[in-house]
């Protein structure tokens, strides 16, 4: 049986690598490696190093390689840790899916133990709802920046969330769309009962409770994170920033990171 396994398992990881070409993932700087926390796990790739620590953390179906231009940008002069949800990338799948509080308690143990926690925390998408639990829940960060934030309080319908994202995506560059489709399938057996736990937080119970200075990013043609919830997101942070990242949709740190790394570091001032 092995012997039948093995020649599949180098098929997969030939394609894998493949992707990363293709769509120009930079090599690992450091191998990846797990953090266990409560029966799930968490798989981290760090680069770069520094007195600053980044914490960047991906949306639904999506994994920490998404993140690879932004991560080499912000890892030049400070260090960088990815992470893999739970069930998400290269992570296992846990025995329960989690909800976004649980994926917020790993994130918060990572931090106590990495040192980290007055890290700077990115999240894109459903990781802005996991970020946001991380820094009103446990306290942990000392900046929180929320691109393409979810879910939208007035469209809290799984058919409506996968309408926009659809729409956003017939517009995308093809990097966006491979690597998209790649983590796709690997979180497709339990996407849907993910899909619902993003679904039932209410991020707008917590945002009032985030006690950092927090930027909302957007990207100014995106379907699913529209503009008046994120103004809306803005109002309910006590310290609260706005930014719009022209000619972008709700991946825009995935399809090119270059113009929300600016937004970001000139609002960190550095």
């Amino acid at each position: 049986m092995a012997s039948d396994i093995e020649p599949l398992e180098r098929m997969v990881e030939e394609i894998d690598r493949a992707i990363d070409d293709a769509t120009g993932v930079p090599a690992p700087e450091r191998p990846p490696r797990r953090f266990d926390h409560d029966g799930s796990t968490l798989v981290i790739g760090e680069r770069g190093q520094g007195e600053l620590t980044f914490v960047l953390v991906h949306g639904i179906g999506m994994g920490r390689k998404v993140f690879g231009d932004l991560a080499v940008r912000l890892s030049r002069d400070a260090r960088v840790l990815a992470v893999d949800l739970p069930g998400y990338g290269e992570a296992p799948e846990p025995p329960r899916t989690p909800t976004i509080e649980r994926m917020a308690d790993a994130v918060a143990a990572l931090l106590r133990a990495e040192g980290a926690t007055d890290a700077v925390l990115i999240g894109h998408s459903m990781g802005t709802q996991v970020v946001v639990e991380v820094a009103a829940r446990h306290g942990l960060g000392s900046r929180v920046v929320l691109v393409g934030p979810t879910i939208d309080d007035s469209a809290r319908r799984a058919r409506t969330q996968l309408r926009r994202l659809a729409a956003d995506l017939l517009d995308e560059s093809p990097k966006v769309l491979l690597l998209g489709a790649r983590e796709y399938l690997r979180a497709r057996p339990h996407l849907i009962r993910k899909t619902r736990a993003m679904i039932v937080h209410r991020p707008e119970d917590a945002y009032p409770r985030v006690a950092v200075p927090a930027l909302v990013v957007r990207g100014a043609e995106d379907p699913v994170s529209p503009e008046p919830w994120c103004r809306r997101v803005v109002a309910a942070l006590p310290q609260g920033s706005y930014a719009e990242v022209p000619g972008h949709g709700h991946e825009t740190m995935i399809k090119d990171a270059a113009p929300a790394h600016r937004l970001i570091r000139e609002w960190l001032g550095r």
